[in-house]
């Protein structure tokens, strides 16, 4: 074996924990001696392949800060809330939320100073009315005149995301569910039914098992158009991803 190989060869043993800095020269010369130089590097090559991450995103991995805990009770009616909704992102994404979840900031989620971790929320853009459901799963803003802190998918859907703020109104709908059953793929959502029916007519022509569904607050009354009721994540994300490329935006939800 070249003598310029062996070193190499030997920081390779040791960067991934096979030896220690005592016995890596021994392991080195004697692997040496049984095999080829050829063959050797094609062994390095496929370990050093192997053992490289595979996850697009890479973030530190820190103790998960304990979750605050969770209230049972139902929840009493609570006035709407009006004032400055931001967003936040890549700077977060993969960080632990305060409710012990990892922050994925291509999740319909959003960030609340004192609703209980878990509420589901509709918000809505007072510029265009355009309303998403997003789950509280952390805390914040933590900016003067700020109310939510909506993901970065959030935001795009909501239509602030260039902007980067909007004046929102915020509704309690619930809690998230517990246990994930099954999995339904959301289209749109409108205060006018007249819009909701005529965005379903025109998905039954591709799609089975088209609803709309009417969801009402203190203050109004949202037409949901939803396709599916899907099984597994698997399929939902099947139908999902062809419903994008037909230019829809799609929120996957499971109930």
């Amino acid at each position: 074996m070249e003598s310029n190989i062996l070193p190499d060869f030997q920081k390779f043993l040791l960067s991934r924990g096979f030896a220690s800095s005592k016995n890596a020269p021994f392991y080195a010369n004697w692997v040496s001696k049984f095999i080829s130089l050829p063959i050797l590097l094609i062994i390095v090559s496929l370990l050093i392949t192997a053992c490289a991450p595979q996850r697009r995103v890479v973030y530190e991995r820190r103790p998960s800060p304990p979750p605050e805990k969770r209230e049972v009770k139902k929840l009493e009616s609570r006035e709407p809330q009006y004032g400055v909704a931001s967003w936040y992102g890549p700077d977060f994404h993969g960080k632990h939320t305060s409710s012990g979840e990892v922050y994925d900031m291509y999740q319909l989620t959003c960030a609340h100073q004192t609703l209980p971790l878990g509420t589901m929320v509709m918000v809505t853009n007072l510029d265009n009315g355009r309303s998403l459901e997003l789950k509280v799963n952390d805390r914040g803003p933590f900016v003067k005149e700020r109310i939510i802190d909506v993901s970065y998918a959030a935001a795009q859907m909501l239509g602030m995301w260039e902007k980067g703020t909007a004046p929102v109104k915020v509704e309690v709908i619930g809690f998230a569910p517990e246990l994930v059953q099954r999995f339904t793929l959301q289209v749109g959502s409108f205060v006018d039914e007249t819009n909701a029916q005529r965005l379903a007519e025109q998905l039954r022509k591709n799609f089975e098992n088209v609803s709309v569904t009417a969801l009402e607050t203190q203050t109004q009354k949202y037409h949901r158009v939803r396709v599916g009721q899907f099984d597994t994540r698997e399929s939902a994300l099947a139908v999902a991803e062809k419903l994008a490329r037909m230019g829809f935006n799609v929120m996957v939800t499971s109930r």
